[in-house]
């Protein structure tokens, strides 16, 4: 048997891995934010793909990694609200989006640039908050390894060159 905190018990580096799962959606968003100006049926399959792994990334972390570090570290739980707050806010965004995207008619692409562009600025400031805040309790959680993506809601995608 195993003491607590024990390598054997040690998740692998989650918040390493949630940073480069924020650098993946941050890359993707200031893609799909670039490809506005040609608006065409790949930009609404590219942002409603977005906007779901956006929406799982924030449903894992706040049904496994903040739980998680919830019941670990107390003292997160005033720092784990305000990040739940921010992903609420983040949904109510991506609900705006896909309404914009949905139908047959051409894509609004001044109110989706809207839209995504207020999006890249609070992600932006909720990423850094977040990793600040949070990665040096998330490389210490345990629990069973290999349960990162479970905790995070996804993994970073294999690079795909265009």
């Amino acid at each position: 048997m195993h003491p607590t905190n024990s390598p054997a018990d040690r998740l692998a580096a989650v918040g390493n891995q949630m940073i480069e799962i924020h650098l993946w959606l941050s890359a993707e968003l200031a893609r799909l934010r670039a490809g506005l100006d040609t608006p065409s049926r790949d930009l609404r399959a590219h942002c409603l793909t977005f906007c779901a792994a956006l929406g799982r990334h924030h449903t894992g972390e706040d049904a496994g990694a903040f739980r998680l570090l919830a019941e670990q570290v107390p003292e997160l739980r005033p720092v784990i609200a305000n990040l739940i707050t921010d992903h609420e806010v983040v949904a109510g965004i991506l609900e705006r989006v896909e309404a914009l995207l949905a139908g047959d008619t051409a894509v609004p692409a001044a109110q989706v640039r809207g839209e995504l562009d207020g999006l890249a600025a609070l992600l932006e400031s909720h990423f850094r908050y977040e990793e600040k805040r949070l990665v040096s309790a998330l490389n210490a959680l345990t629990g069973r390894p290999g349960q990162a993506e479970e905790l995070l809601g996804l993994t970073v995608p294999p690079q795909v060159t265009d």
